[in-house]
């Protein structure tokens, strides 16, 4: 899909916790891209502000008599990224928009988090890999006992 380019006013970046919130707003009744942007929302979207670029969800897209209000919620590693953003919160900006080719999934599986590599076999069940079945530590215990 082609960059959707708009200006905007950069109405707000609000950091909790948790995520990190970005609203624009499209001021008047014309609003260029309607249906891209419908598309687009729910989705994985890149963003580009000037030289910064970051992955973000597009949370919703809302309309009212005066404006269209767009949320995004930075995702992935836009910490240092978003940062570069404060300044130019409360200004008219433009705003480069992208269909991400990742989905939601994609990005949560980047984050970094420890956990055990696996395989799913095709009848649902898994395998845990290096992991002693109940055989296996039988035969642990036995040799141990040998040992000793």
């Amino acid at each position: 899909m082609a960059k959707v380019e708009l200006n905007v006013l950069f109405k707000k970046i609000q950091k909790d916790d948790k995520k990190e919130v970005l609203e624009f707003h499209i001021l008047g009744d014309d609003v260029q891209y309607k249906s891209e942007l419908i598309g687009m929302a729910g989705g994985i979207v890149i963003i580009e502000i000037g030289e910064v670029k970051l992955s973000a969800e597009f949370k919703s897209i809302q309309r009212d008599s005066k404006k269209v209000v767009l949320k995004f919620e930075a995702k992935g590693d836009s910490e240092e990224k978003t940062i570069q953003l404060y300044p130019k919160a409360g200004f008219n900006i433009k705003l480069l928009l992208e269909q991400s080719q990742m989905s939601i999934e994609d990005i949560d599986d980047e984050e970094d988090h420890e956990g055990l590599e696996y395989k799913v076999n095709g009848d649902g069940t898994t395998e845990v890999v290096g992991q002693m079945n109940i055989d296996d530590v039988a035969q642990k215990e036995n040799e141990d006992d040998l040992l000793d």
